[in-house]
This record gives C-alpha cells, sequence and structure tokens, in this order.
C-alpha cells in the first residue's frame, strides 16, 4: 500500500505546510493586501485590481478561502469576500510561534536556561 508522503508528518507542520502553501503567491499575498485595505467585504470583481484575468484570481480567492485566511459568502450570483479576522490572528500566532522555534533551536537566540 501506497503511504502519501504527508501523513508522515506530524498535523500541526501538515496544517502549517499548507497555511503557508497559501502565502506562497503574490498574487495570494495581493489578494489578502487588496481586502485588508478596503476594509469591508466585496462583491465585484477583484480582477480589476489586479493584473490577473478573473479566472486567475478566482483560482487564488479559492486557495485563501480553503486555509480560511477570507471568507467567501455567496449572495445570489456574486460571492462576497473578505478578511478572516480570526485566521489572520491564528496566521500570526502560527508564524510567531514557528520562527521562535526555529531560532531557538538553531541558537539564534538564547532561552533563559542559556542565561550567563
Amino acid at each position: 500500500m501506497a503511504i502519501n508522503k504527508l501523513e508522515l508528518f506530524e498535523e500541526g507542520l501538515r496544517r502549517n505546510a499548507a497555511l503557508f502553501k497559501a502565502l506562497g503567491h503574490p498574487a495570494r499575498l495581493a489578494v489578502l493586501k487588496y481586502l485588508a485595505g478596503i476594509k469591508t467585504c466585496i462583491c465585484g470583481d477583484i480582477s480589476n485590481e489586479l493584473p490577473l484575468s478573473r479566472t486567475t484570481v478566482n483560482q487564488h480567492l479559492k486557495e485563501l478561502k480553503k486555509v480560511g485566511l477570507i471568507k467567501g459568502e455567496v449572495e445570489g450570483v456574486k460571492t462576497n469576500y473578505c478578511i478572516n479576522p480570526e485566521k489572520v490572528e491564528w496566521l500570526e500566532k502560527t508564524l510567531t510561534s514557528f520562527i521562535e522555534e526555529i531560532k531557538t533551536s538553531s541558537g539564534i537566540i538564547k532561552t533563559e536556561d542559556d542565561c550567563c
């Protein structure tokens, strides 16, 4: 039986990898910045704000929605998109925790136990 290589890693790492992958394209970062900047949900065409086709923007929206960074609610034939503030807070905590773990493990920063 074939093993999915992702299953070899703990769930927290798999979850973080999916989140970081969603952030791994400049178009997705641009979408997040745009939605954060308008400070409201938008049902208009976000592709008017980016140098990408509507189909391409929709694919990026789908990826961001899949990891929960944005919310998308259907209203008639349109979808309202907005930032998911709870998930953005979780992203901040996750990134901070992950970076601190790397820094501590590599000796870049010292823990209280390493003092003096």
